[in-house]
């Protein structure tokens, strides 16, 4: 019985281990991925602004 124990555990243990290596990395991924969308939208409104304030009527 404790050969199959030991068995089981050595027979898991490998998927379990690739499945969190692949977890962390698409977390990383979209982690990511969420920060790039995030600044790039910050640098569209910048440029939003400044094309707005380049073209706003001077006579308002």
């Amino acid at each position: 019985m404790d050969d199959f124990w030991t068995n089981a555990v050595f027979s898991v243990t490998p998927t379990i281990v690739v499945g969190l290596i692949f977890w962390f990395a698409m977390r990383a991924i979209i982690r990511a991925d969420r920060a790039e969308r995030q600044a790039f939208s910050d640098i569209e409104a910048d440029e939003r602004a400044r094309f707005d304030k380049l073209h706003a009527d001077p006579h308002e």
